[in-house]
């Protein structure tokens, strides 16, 4: 039942965040679940802790994913590669990631946990890289060059309101970057 709850004030966040980035209020929140704000303070002490605790649930959601898609039998490797790489559960296809950036400067210790967790768990695609090495699939590459041209992708859409900007939404942006670097490693037979 706590966990149930825990999870249920984690999405009720996204959902406001998506609405209106960092400006809601504990208020909003306990409106928006119909809960008081003291049920909310019962599972975070603040929105501090909210927010950083929302960045490990969005993350552990995207891992789950790709967990999925490694273990289905019916994909191509590099199919697999593409949608590990572009990764995202149904239920964070709308929510606007390009205001993740606004973190930066106004929770930067959370901002920085959320550079941790883009930096880490890279095994799942490390070894899909190296299969597709070892079976032909991808040409030779150097899997931390590749690791870092992802990541820094990703800080920029972060750290920048570049998607903003352009009107560009975060799942577009992210497939494109997917597709242009799986595109650049795979063999294309002829």
């Amino acid at each position: 039942m706590a966990e149930e709850i825990r999870n249920e004030i984690l999405d009720a966040t996204i959902e406001l965040f998506n609405e209106n980035g960092l400006k809601f209020t504990m208020d909003d929140l306990a409106g928006k679940l119909h809960r008081s704000k003291k049920t909310i303070y019962v599972y975070f002490p603040d929105k501090r802790a909210l927010l950083d605790e929302m960045v490990d649930y969005i993350f552990d959601s995207i891992k789950a994913s790709e967990q999925e898609i490694i273990q289905d039998p019916a994909l191509p490797l590099t199919e697999k590669l593409r949608r590990v790489l572009g990764a995202m559960p149904d239920k964070y296809r709308n929510v606007d990631f390009r205001q993740l950036y606004v973190l930066k400067d106004k929770y930067p210790k959370i901002y920085a946990h959320m550079e941790r967790r883009l930096e880490n768990d890279w095994e799942a695609t490390s070894d899909l890289l190296t299969e597709g090495m070892e079976t032909g699939v991808i040409r030779i590459i150097s899997i931390p060059l590749f690791k870092t041209m992802m990541q820094a992708t990703l800080e920029q859409f972060f750290q920048r309101d570049i998607l903003v900007q352009n009107g560009i939404s975060y799942t577009r942006a992210l497939q494109e970057v997917v597709d242009i670097l799986v595109d650049g490693i795979a063999v294309h037979k002829e």
